[in-house]
């Protein structure tokens, strides 16, 4: 198997996982554990299973000039995003928070063509907004708001997650480019561990 088709069937396991966090996050909060608890068992872990991975692995060092932008990082892509996600969602119901995810995507677009000067694809508009549409029918006609005691602040701050990620992802390219994904990762995750303890 070639490394595009590795890229992809890693990229279906992802998204598998992350459609699934929406059901199974919102069944735990708040009856098992607070949103915010739940956030930090989950950077700690991370953490903590990206160092012990790490160690078996080539080691790269990080620029010190590279820790601001990591830093940064940490704080939309992980801190700021997974506190508006899951605080979001335990306000909205997890059909309509996946659907406010659809918009990541678009604003990482406009802001990749504001911030980096990436020219903006007719084609790349069309299956984001094909995506849009399909997303906003299941929301406009589905059962959204069962589950859902204050669905308009959760839909704000699930969109303000979006947002964040969308920043994350421009700020993480040029590290991404620089290094491999396990060491800006685990440098990510352990800033936001030291903030979270």
């Amino acid at each position: 198997m070639n490394s595009r088709n590795w890229a992809l069937l890693g990229a279906t396991f992802v998204a598998l996982i992350y459609g699934a966090t929406f059901t199974i996050a919102k069944d735990v909060m708040p009856t098992y554990v607070q949103p915010f608890g739940l956030i930090l068992i989950r950077v700690l872990g991370a953490c903590t299973l990206f160092w012990i991975v790490s160690i078996f692995l080539t080691k790269e060092k990080v620029q010190k000039k590279d820790f601001p932008r990591i830093m940064a990082a940490a704080f939309f892509g992980v801190a700021f995003n997974q506190l508006t996600f899951f605080k979001g969602l335990s306000y909205t119901s997890p059909i309509s928070g996946a659907v406010l995810m659809v918009t990541a995507p678009i604003l990482v677009l406009i802001l990749s063509s504001i911030l980096l000067k990436e020219r903006l694809e007719i084609k790349k508009i069309l299956g984001i907004l094909i995506g849009l549409t399909g997303a906003s029918v299941l929301i406009l006609y589905g059962k959204s708001i069962e589950n859902a005691p204050n669905a308009n602040w959760g839909n704000f701050l699930v969109f303000i997650n979006a947002s964040s990620y969308a920043v994350y992802l421009i700020l993480v390219k040029p590290i991404a480019a620089k290094y491999s994904p396990l060491t800006f990762i685990k440098w990510i995750y352990l800033q936001v561990s030291l903030q979270s303890v």
